[in-house]
């Protein structure tokens, strides 16, 4: 049974989101484009009637208020827009009380969420060798507003939990086209060990949400993406 979807933001994301649907048994019956929802007005039950899930992918200014109202009008949603996780616990807060439905993250890519287990093994490894020190970079398409991207500051944490409690070095560059890399290295006198993701395109995060929003079909709770990864249809 195909899954009808609700695109909220018509950007590379949205478009990459709308080209692959098909692939993962979804239909696009509604696009909402920025210039049409200023203040989120067009997010609401009317609008979105009979919408099973929406997919967000705008920008950091409007995320979160495009999150809030859906979670308002009882709208299931993926949203992979970063930029506005400051306001994550008030965010939970309404979705808990409001029994939503959301999955979230700062990267959908299934490859990049392997990534950051491997990186996370890596500092479980490294946090009781004191000679190593770690540093996080990456690099972007000029366009993206947040730097560093959320997905860095995601590894980071990974690396925090992980029991490294020495400060990890974080830098970000935004230049061109590139979809996304991101690095990871623990160096000391002796060697030095570097992790790497590369994006070749968009697609790998269209796909992701798409197969978030599959698993979400019929769920409640408030969800991060590396939550979910295992389970992902």
């Amino acid at each position: 049974m195909s899954l009808r979807i609700a695109i909220v933001g018509y950007g590379k994301m949205g478009r990459a989101v709308e080209r692959l649907a098909p692939e993962h048994g979804c239909e696009v019956v509604r696009i909402v484009r920025c210039a049409e929802n200023g203040d989120a007005q067009a997010l609401n039950p009317q609008t979105l009637a009979g919408i099973d899930v929406a997919i967000e992918f705008t920008n950091p200014l409007a995320a979160s208020q495009n999150l809030r109202r859906m979670i308002e009008a009882d709208i299931p949603v993926v949203i992979g827009t970063t930029g506005w996780f400051k306001e994550l616990p008030q965010i939970r807060e309404l979705a808990k009380a409001k029994d939503a439905s959301v999955v979230w993250g700062p990267n959908f890519s299934v490859g990049l969420h392997h990534f950051r287990a491997t990186v996370a093994e890596a500092a479980r490894r490294f946090a009781r060798e004191e000679a190593y020190g770690a540093w996080g970079w990456e690099i972007h398409h000029v366009t993206k507003k947040d730097a560093p991207s959320g997905t860095l500051l995601a590894l980071a944490e990974d690396i925090s939990r992980s029991g490294y409690s020495r400060t990890v070095s974080l830098s970000a560059s935004r230049a061109g086209s590139v979809p996304g890399t991101h690095e990871i290295g623990f160096d000391s006198a002796e060697d030095t060990i570097t992790l790497r993701h590369t994006a070749r395109s968009r697609d790998g995060f269209a796909r992701g949400a798409l197969r978030a929003a599959r698993w979400l079909a019929g769920k409640k709770g408030f969800f991060e993406f590396r939550e979910i990864v295992d389970e992902l249809p």
